[in-house]
C-alpha cells in the first residue's frame, strides 16, 4: 500500500451534483459551470436555507452522499484536480473532503491544493480526507503496523467523554505530535479526529456516515453543517 497512488481509479472525472429524491435513494446529477466558473446552486433563494457545500471525491461512498443531503447540505461534488480558484468562483459555504484509498502522502497536488484552500473555507474529512487535511496543516503520516478494519473500533470523543463505536478502513494514521486531538483510538491509542485552533476546520479518521453503535458518529456531519453556517453568519 505504501507509494501507491488509487484516488485516479475511483475519483470522481468532473463536477456533479447530488439528488436524494432520485430512484434508487439517489443519485448524480450532471453539475454546469459558467464560463467564469461560477455555480448556480439548484437550492439558491429556497427556505430553509441550505448550506452550500463542494465535496472532494476522492472515492467517496453515496451513503456519504444521502446523508449530507438529508442534513440540508447543497453538494457539488467535484474531482481532486478542481483548483482553489474553482472553489473561489463556486462560493460554496465549505468544503468537505471524502474518505478514499492509497497512501496519502503521495497524493502531493491535492496537499497543496488544500493548503490554500485551508486559508480561506470551513473544512471537514473524513477518511483519506482527514489524512490530507492533516498533511495539509503540517502534520505527518505514518503506515500503520495492522491497519484498522471493521464496525467495532472504539473512539473515545474528548469533547464529549463518550466512547463511540465505529466503522474504520484504512492502513495509514496520523501522528498526534502537532494537531489538537478531538478523537482517541481506544484500541492503540492513535489519532481519530482533530481540529484546527483557530480556524473552522475538522477532521475524523473513521466513517460517521455508517451504521455502527448505530449511529454514534453521525454527529459529525451535524457539527460540520453548524459550523459552516456560524462562520457564514459571520
Amino acid at each position: 500500500m505504501e507509494g501507491l497512488k488509487l484516488t485516479p481509479y475511483v475519483a470522481a472525472n468532473q463536477p456533479y451534483r447530488w439528488d436524494n429524491n432520485l430512484p434508487d435513494n439517489g443519485g448524480p446529477l450532471p453539475a454546469k459551470l459558467e464560463t467564469d466558473g461560477s455555480y448556480n446552486w439548484p437550492s439558491e433563494g429556497q427556505e430553509p436555507y441550505k448550506t452550500k457545500i463542494i465535496v472532494y471525491d476522492y472515492g467517496i461512498r453515496r451513503s456519504i452522499l444521502r446523508l449530507m443531503t438529508a442534513h440540508d447540505m447543497d453538494l457539488l461534488v467535484v474531482p481532486p484536480t478542481f483548483s482553489p480558484s474553482q472553489v473561489t468562483a463556486a462560493k460554496p459555504d465549505g468544503i468537505f473532503l471524502s474518505n478514499g484509498p492509497g497512501d496519502p502522502t503521495v497524493l502531493t497536488e491535492e496537499i497543496s491544493t488544500l493548503k490554500e484552500l485551508a486559508k480561506s473555507w470551513p473544512m471537514a474529512g473524513i477518511g483519506l480526507g482527514h489524512q490530507l487535511l492533516a498533511l495539509a496543516l503540517g502534520g505527518k503520516a505514518a503506515k500503520l503496523k495492522f491497519g484498522h478494519h471493521g464496525v467495532n473500533h472504539p473512539v473515545k470523543n474528548l469533547s464529549t467523554g463518550k466512547v463511540e463505536i465505529s466503522a474504520q478502513n484504512h492502513g495509514f494514521h496520523i501522528l498526534r505530535d502537532n494537531l489538537e486531538a478531538t478523537h482517541i483510538n481506544l484500541n492503540d491509542q492513535t489519532l481519530e479526529g482533530f481540529h484546527h485552533p483557530t480556524k473552522p476546520i475538522i477532521a475524523v479518521q473513521h466513517h460517521p456516515e455508517t451504521a455502527s453503535g448505530p449511529e454514534d458518529c453521525r454527529p459529525f456531519l451535524i457539527c460540520f453543517r453548524d459550523m459552516v453556517l456560524k462562520n457564514k453568519s459571520k
